[in-house]
């Protein structure tokens, strides 16, 4: 959230949290009762159910329109989601330039920027994909698909 710069406003004030709760009491207490007048036993059905009938009722009868037209959503231009909406581990270089990643040995090539990464933190990114790549500050050492060989283009086309 923070490499987003969303921030998180928790329900803290007994308020908040009682809302939430009247609402989770009301669908507890309504639903079971409907899906048994409707003699509803699977999920399958009960999910049919939810979908064309119950919640369309229910936001028939309490749903309130926005206070201001418009979206409150901005888009993204801070870069690649990518490498934020993965799995981020941190890991020291090995002696041998490599990092160990679970059973993985991750080798770092020569690049022009140093001649070795030794005792060094990087960051490994585990993509959706389950594509791996190495970071150093922002920048990408290596990338690696999910069991470890190398990828010698970009990360966006492997992935």
């Amino acid at each position: 959230m923070k490499q987003l710069g969303i921030n998180m406003i928790a329900a803290y004030s007994p308020d908040a949290r009682g809302r939430s709760e009247r609402a989770f009491g009301t669908h507890q207490g309504r639903l079971p009762q409907e899906l048994a007048l409707a003699s509803i036993t699977d999920m399958e059905a009960a999910n049919r159910y939810l979908q064309k009938v119950y919640i369309p009722a229910f936001n028939a009868e309490f749903a309130q329109p926005a206070m201001e037209e418009g979206s409150a959503f901005v888009p993204w231009i801070g870069g690649s989601l990518d490498d934020i909406l993965c799995e981020q581990y941190e890991r020291t270089v090995g002696p041998d330039n490599c990092v160990r990643f679970e059973e993985l040995a991750l080798q770092i090539p020569a690049d022009r920027h140093r001649c070795h990464y030794v005792k060094a933190r990087v960051r490994v990114n585990r993509y959706a994909s389950g594509a791996l790549a190495l970071f150093h500050g922002p920048r990408g050492l290596a990338y690696f698909t999910p069991d470890g060989s190398p990828i010698t283009h970009d990360l966006q086309q492997a992935a």
